[in-house]
């Protein structure tokens, strides 16, 4: 026993400690040698485990993989050995099968090791597909795991069936158990020569757009590799998911190796193959000639058309002999026209196209197509707040100017009355080809009601209508639909002075008026309110004369004089130098105050009256001369006789009157 707690002992082998451990029916048979087992047994295992731990790695996954292959076979032994006690175990044998495993499974870890190492495309098979990987048989003790994402195509779906062969690279072996495995590696390695043929080369490759990534698209060119945004078309491209799914010719424009990035361009083919169509066209492109275009792109002033590697403007003018609100409404993109070269810059190559200039100009013979009064049908184009443009045929359009519309002065916007793409008929009013213009009408096709309103509304006719509208200068009062009369500011009232027609009615009243006048082809209508009453001028002038006196109420003053209230609407102008009395002394003039004036002037015509104060005191004067004469011819006056009282009165003065007053006052 003392020898086995030497160091230099020679340790246990596991076979027989495993045996010991591993075989119940030989642990059966010698459980009394068991029970008697010592430390030092015990401690002969411990330098074995030892040596285990301090071996590399990857030699301790192979030790540790023969530990389980040798506790397999120890079983499988010690289990026939239970089943048979009659038979002999040749341990020579059994350590010879378990030394092949061993080299088996090193050779094993070996060929993983050197497959990792050197990225070797391997041919698998594969066994099934889970929702994570796609599970292949590569050959060695555990199965390969290829990453789903890696062989999905472009709707989602895996490229591979369970049995289908398939090429990869061992990366490394899971802790879990198996080997990942790379499609994408063995996929590079098998094309990269090509790529870097093509790409010193700068021959065109195929490929397939995956999908769109950040800057770009992901296609499959035999390898996944990026496009970026700038390098997928000559203009740049708004939207790029329209290429997913679709096949295109890219070159290979970077490689790298190491970290296995591809880099393609679609622009530089595009590009060359435009230079190389530009080309021949510059050597035949010459204005007036014809040629057929493809439509690139179109904005709102015109279309872009490629005539072969260059590119022309067909401005929205040149595409139409009428009118266009955008290029779409005749071309879009993609289509196929001819086309006329208008003007060529051959240092700028820049190309002016047309395409009306392909049909002659229906503008040439407008006049004799379209004479004036013809009634002509058309479809309304567009309307705006002054009236309708109507298309009379392609390249032909007229205008209805929104007075032409309705016979009402009312009018109406245009667009209660007509709408884009009705189809309306017309008169043809003129035709001016110089200006490519024609005026059109539509009232025309109806009865003017003004031609009939003179015999339907004479004049002094009293007619009722509602006051439609106010203005400065009179109230309109419409009569019937569409028809409307002007009250003048003058003619509401024979007697006030009218500022502004709604101090004497409001919008929405009825009112009656009388006809002064009709003028159809003015379409003008002018009513009267005031006629409806007598003309107080009228009965003033009958009343009165000149020389009348009549009592009258200051109203306003100026510096010429002050207008009088004679009569009830009735106005006389009292000059200043009519405003004095009998002594000649000016009268005040104040407002609102009462005299008497004697009517001096009359006009009948223009409606003015003259008035005086100095005339009522001479008048007052003479009568009171004449009262003196007469109370002198009486008895009661002096005892004189007829020859004195004759004298005297032929001799009265003045003075002699003036004294007479004053003693009748005392």
């Amino acid at each position: 026993m003392v020898d086995d707690h030497n160091p230099e002992h020679t340790e246990s082998k596991p076979l027989t400690t495993e045996l010991e451990i591993l075989a119940p029916e030989a642990t059966a048979d010698h459980a009394d040698l068991s029970s008697e087992s010592t430390p030092t047994q015990q401690h002969e295992s411990a330098p074995e485990t030892a040596v285990h731990d301090a071996a590399p790695s990857n030699e301790a996954s192979a030790h540790e993989s023969a530990e389980s292959g040798r506790v397999a076979i120890v079983t499988a032994a010690a289990g026939e050995e239970s089943a048979d006690d009659d038979l002999n175990y040749d341990a020579a044998d059994f350590a010879a099968a378990l030394a092949s495993f061993d080299r088996e499974q090193a050779a094993d870890a070996a060929a993983a090791q050197n497959l990792t190492a050197e990225e070797v495309i391997v041919t698998g098979t594969v066994l099934k597909i889970t929702d994570k990987h796609v599970v292949v048989d590569i050959g060695l003790k555990s199965e390969g795991l290829i990453p789903l994402a890696q062989v999905l195509d472009i709707h989602g779906e895996p490229k591979f069936q369970v049995g289908d062969t398939v090429e990869v690279v061992v990366e490394r072996e899971e802790a879990e158990g198996g080997y990942l495995v790379s499609y994408e590696k063995a996929l590079r390695h098998k094309v990269w020569d090509k790529l870097e043929q093509a790409a010193n080369e700068k021959t065109p490759v195929k490929g397939m757009v995956l999908s769109r990534v950040k800057g770009g698209l992901t296609v499959d060119i035999g390898i996944k590799a990026f496009l970026p945004g700038s390098q997928v078309e000559v203009r740049p491209v708004r939207n790029l998911d329209g290429y997913i799914g679709t096949e295109i010719e890219v070159r290979v424009i970077k490689l790298n190796k190491k970290r296995g990035n591809v880099v393609i361009s679609r622009k530089e083919l595009l590009e060359e193959d435009q230079n190389a169509k530009k080309s021949v066209t510059l050597a035949t492109l010459e204005e007036g000639s014809v040629l057929t275009g493809t439509v690139k792109n179109l904005t709102d002033y015109g279309a872009f058309v490629d005539m072969g590697g260059l590119d022309g403007l067909l401005h929205i003018t040149d595409m139409s002999w009428g009118r266009l609100t955008h290029p779409r409404d005749l071309v879009n993109v993609g289509d196929e026209i001819q086309v006329k070269v208008l003007k060529f810059d051959k240092d700028k190559q820049r190309v002016s196209l047309g395409f009306k200039q392909l049909t002659p100009d229906p503008w040439l013979d407008a006049i004799e197509r379209y004479p004036i009064g013809a009634q002509v049908r058309g479809r309304v184009l567009s309307v705006t707040d002054y009236g309708a443009f109507v298309e009379l045929e392609q390249g032909i359009e007229g205008l209805v100017h929104v007075s032409e519309m309705t016979w009402s002065k009312r009018m109406k916007h245009p667009s209660k009355m007509v709408k884009p793409g009705d189809e309306v008929d017309t008169i043809i009013l003129s035709v001016n080809p110089n200006d490519r213009r024609i005026s059109l009408g539509m009232k025309q096709l109806q009865d003017n009601p003004w031609e009939q309103l003179e015999d339907k509304y004479p004049t002094g006719a009293i007619i009722e209508g509602r006051v439609r509208n106010l203005t400065d200068f009179g109230a309109f009062i419409e009569i019937e639909d569409g028809i409307d009369g002007l009250v003048h500011v003058s003619n509401l009232s024979w007697t006030k002075r009218i500022k502004h027609p709604s101090e004497v009615l409001k919008k929405g009243e009825k009112v009656k008026a009388i006809v002064l006048g009709v003028e159809p082809e003015n379409r003008r209508l002018s009513l009267g309110v005031k006629q409806l009453q007598p003309d107080v001028w009228d009965t003033f002038f009958a009343q009165h004369r000149i020389g009348d006196v009549i009592k009258g109420k200051i109203l306003r003053t100026a510096q010429f004089g002050a207008f009088v209230e004679i009569a009830e609407g009735v106005e006389g102008l009292c000059h200043v130098s009519e405003a004095v009395d009998a002594n000649h002394q000016p009268v005040a003039m104040d407002v609102d105050s009462e005299h008497e004036f004697k009517i001096v002037k009359m006009n009948q015509e223009e409606k003015k009256v003259g008035l005086s104060i100095r005339a009522v005191g001479e008048e007052a004067s003479r009568a009171e001369v004449e009262s003196y004469k007469e109370r002198e011819k009486s008895p009661k006056g002096n005892n004189s006789g007829s020859s004195s009282s004759s004298s005297s009165s032929s001799s009265t003065t003045l003075g002699d009157l003036i004294n007479w007053k004053r003693s009748e006052r005392e």
